[in-house]
């Protein structure tokens, strides 16, 4: 099995009529697993290199394989290939087809032939994970961008796909629902989805990316870690972006004291533990599931509550105590517990091993937090 799930071999495209390549020989390869961004100005690629992921394009010269296999544009063949590589495009409207919020989500689904007992467990689940339950009914074109930016992706949800490509996952959105878009994508490639991203958000990039690949005016320019990136000033200059916000605040605290700028922190939470001293306080992490009543632990005053998932945002929007958190849950309560506060999380129990990873990071940069799990009742 190649370490590759998408990998593209001197791959050239034009728009029709220009004699302007819109990618320009361009190699790189997709590393399965791995939290993948491709990043650039606007104009620089992007969105065309996702066409080619799913065969919407087909290259001049050059050739793109998929799981080790280069891709043929037959119609079957395509069909089959979109049916494991799902792209959510920038614009909603591009991808929304059914007149209701239920129906466009079964669209998909039920023109590769399931059977209805399967679309109609696909589409339930992909209203949940989104938020869109309650608008199943709905008409699609009274939705806000927001509800219709979270359509495309139950949409694409519902064809569980191999891999999910992202164009732009945040553009237009306000700052919490942005988290939320986040957050999700980070719990779908915990759970075994290759998700890729494209944007011109070096902060988005920074923190989610394992591994970048940069393009300018249709030429790549960098493939690797962030950090190689990001380090190189001429680099970042000449692709037309800027350094992540957090890059930047650490390389000047670390110019400031003398020290080595590693390890790099990517968050907020990853930055304040390699800055704070003094004591920490507990973090309290209460997994919890889809449908359960929830009865929350005892919480002493001035003890902050977040949420992290889908299902806790669910619990969390019904119990009885408003969350201090219900947008960058984990942060937010690492970042308290940091500054010695006591703190609880309520996360999804299928990202219970997330959370605990993101706790053992912390350690990584400063003396981190303890951590305990409390099993509600």
């Amino acid at each position: 099995m190649t370490d590759n799930i998408i990998e593209l071999r001197d791959v050239t495209y034009y728009y029709e009529g220009s004699k302007v390549p819109s990618l320009d020989n361009v190699s790189l390869g997709i590393r399965r697993g791995a939290r993948t961004v491709i990043l650039g100005a606007n104009g620089a690629g992007k969105s065309t290199l996702f066409y080619h992921f799913n065969g919407v394009a087909e290259p001049a010269k050059g050739t793109v394989l998929f799981d080790g296999q280069p891709i043929k544009y037959k119609r079957r063949k395509l069909r089959e290939l979109r049916s494991r590589i799902a792209v959510v495009l920038q614009n909603p409207d591009d991808q929304i087809f059914g007149q209701t919020v239920e129906a466009d989500i079964a669209y998909g689904p039920s023109n590769i032939d399931l059977p209805k007992e399967e679309v109609d467990a696909r589409v339930e689940e992909a209203l949940f994970l989104t938020g869109l339950t309650e608008l199943r009914d709905k008409n699609t074109l009274k939705l806000s961008y927001g509800q219709r930016k979270r359509l495309a992706l139950a949409g694409a949800l519902a064809m569980r796909p191999e891999v999910l490509v992202l164009d732009e996952p945040t553009a237009g959105l306000d700052p919490q629902m942005a988290q939320d878009f986040m957050e999700l994508a980070e719990r779908l490639h915990h759970d075994g989805t290759d998700v890729i991203i494209s944007t011109h958000d070096v902060d988005l990039a920074y923190t989610w990316a394992e591994d970048i690949h940069v393009l300018r005016e249709g030429t790549l320019v960098y493939s690797g870690d962030p950090d190689g990136f990001y380090g190189d000033d001429r680099c970042v200059l000449t692709s037309g972006v800027m350094q992540p916000s957090i890059f930047a605040i650490n390389r000047g605290y670390c110019a400031m004291r003398g020290i080595d700028e590693a390890p790099r922190p990517r968050t907020e939470a990853q930055f304040v533990s390699k800055v704070s001293e003094g004591p920490r306080g507990m973090l309290t992490i209460v997994p919890v599931d889809a449908g359960a009543a929830l009865q929350m632990p005892e919480i002493p005053d001035g003890v902050r509550v977040g949420v992290f998932g889908t299902d806790a945002k669910a619990l969390g929007r019904s119990m009885g105590r408003t969350p201090d958190f219900m947008f960058g849950g984990f942060d937010a309560c690492a970042t308290d517990c940091l500054r010695g506060h006591d703190s609880v999380l309520l996360c999804d129990r299928g990202c219970l091993e997330m959370v605990s990873g993101k706790v053992a990071l912390l350690g990584h940069f400063g003396p981190g937090i303890e951590s305990r799990v409390l099993r509600a009742p």
